[in-house]
């Protein structure tokens, strides 16, 4: 294992930062937590809401607001570690973690649970882009691939052992804890993450830091809650004036904030989003990339969440379960995905592509044909092939995206990077998760499932289009 590396001797230009395997270990733990989070409260939604008397439209901001908050202060994140130092952020990320979760954990009604799990969403933003940037600049050559591949592995595993994990927390009803426990289970394992972060991660900064953005950052918020606010909102409250506002607004703050953005790029400043960072060719593919993934990722969770509660009456437990073959395969798929790289190059994330295609096809004809006994048995064939291409597209995808950025932007680019992708999930529950819903008077819970997991298959075609266009071989 490699030695811990003291702050002085970080700061010596003749012995730059070296993230050893303990190091790594934290990091990656601490990056699987968000995302976790994320997910971990579909199953436990329906507990929530009897338990707090909740309405769906508030049951929906439990979701909506953790994921809005981490999705717009994500970039943000990025630049104040490159500035004050990524371990410090790191270290005060996990820490407000910890405490939001236990806040979300002791919530006394809905609209505090609400408001704590918006506060976690920021402490989320604080504490993932530290990650992404402190493997970029502490580690190179293969040990960098290696370590890309392993964040890439830890986050798609996160994704599906979030669900799996609420659902076995929920029904085992620890101490009484019920759905709290959902929640309450991040503290031990912050507590440990700050014990070993303080001890193994480095300190690594931008060499040249520049000011925050402000009004970077103040319309790349707007933005981003002018598209992603009344998606999430819309469908539960009506679809209000402010809804179709919104929406209409979107593109003229997006303008606004790419012209700032550029005009701060070509006088020589550093913007929160430099648009000269998407003219790295890998960069810009694989963000386009990351969107339909994330869009048709998401909202087949959270569907298929309620789906086998709702609808085919499966406790936590099972429905959590239900998707525990896609979570072992992804986990040992995406172990042999840098060899495959190595010898095959992108093409891998093609491949990935149309096996994943071929397991959510393989789902859709187990809910039309088994309905409503659907659970592990039925799922199994295509959870299973829908998680190998899953391992063979995320993992490598994030090493793509970032094989160019350079170690001073390494804090910038992961954050745009995270930005992309959480923006893509939050979009994913919206959209797929609208469309379920609003399916299921008019068809019934069997047949709206499977119309969505068809337009999931239209995600995953685009994905493997784009999959095309990514560089053959990652530098």
């Amino acid at each position: 294992m490699t030695e811990t590396i003291a702050p002085r001797t970080v700061r010596s230009p003749g012995a730059p930062p070296t993230l050893g395997g303990l190091g790594l270990f934290t990091v990656l733990l601490a990056a699987a937590l968000p995302l976790i989070d994320f997910f971990i409260v579909n199953v436990a939604l329906p507990t929530i809401g009897r338990d707090l008397h909740a309405s769906e439209a508030v049951l929906e901001l439990v979701v909506a607001g953790y994921g809005l908050a981490y999705a717009v202060l994500l970039v943000l994140g990025g630049r104040l570690g490159d500035l004050f130092g990524r371990r410090r952020f790191f270290l005060g990320g996990v820490a407000a973690f910890g405490l939001t979760s236990l806040a979300c954990g002791l919530a006394p009604n809905a609209w505090a649970l609400v408001a704590a799990r918006v506060a976690q969403g920021a402490a989320s933003a604080a504490m993932l882009p530290q990650v992404l940037a402190t493997i970029q600049a502490a580690t190179s050559g293969q040990r960098r691939a290696k370590a890309m591949g392993l964040y890439g592995a830890t986050a798609g595993l996160s994704m599906v052992a979030g669900q799996i994990l609420g659902g076995v927390l929920v029904a085992a009803d620890i101490w009484g804890t019920g759905w709290r426990s959902v929640f309450l289970v991040n503290v031990p394992v912050v507590i440990a993450g700050l014990v070993l972060a303080a001890r193994a991660v480095p300190e690594t900064r931008s060499q040249h830091p520049e000011p925050v953005d402000g009004p970077g950052t103040v319309l790349l918020t707007a933005s981003l809650l002018a598209l992603l606010a009344p998606l999430t909102e819309g469908r539960s409250a009506g679809w209000p004036l402010w809804t179709w506002l919104s929406l209409a607004a979107f593109p003229f703050v997006a303008a606004a904030f790419y012209a700032v953005e550029r005009r701060a790029d070509r006088r020589g400043r550093t913007p929160l989003v430099p648009p000269s960072l998407f003219a790295l060719t890998s960069l810009r593919r694989g963000l386009v990339m990351i969107v339909p993934f994330g869009v048709g990722f998401s909202g087949f969770m959270f569907v298929v969440a309620v789906a086998l509660q709702r609808g085919a009456g499966l406790g936590p437990v099972p429905a959590g379960l239900a998707l525990a073959p896609m979570a072992v395969v992804f986990f040992f798929v995406s172990l042999a995905g840098p060899r495959l790289v190595a010898r095959y190059g992108t093409r891998v994330v093609t491949a990935g592509a149309l096996i994943q295609g071929a397991g959510i096809g393989l789902m859709a004809l187990a809910a039309w044909r088994s309905w409503p006994d659907l659970g592990l048995v039925e799922l199994f064939p295509g959870a299973a092939l829908a998680g190998a291409g899953q391992a063979l597209q995320l993992p490598i995808v994030f090493r793509v995206v970032l094989s160019e950025v350079e170690p001073a932007r390494a804090g910038v680019g992961s954050g745009v990077m995270m930005t992309t992708q959480q923006s893509s999930l939050a979009l994913g529950v919206a959209a797929l998760g609208t469309l379920f819903l609003s399916l299921v008077p008019a068809l019934g819970m069997r047949d709206a499932l499977v119309v969505t997991l068809v337009t999931q298959l239209g995600c995953v075609a685009l994905t493997c289009l784009l999959s095309l266009r990514l560089p053959r071989t990652i530098g």
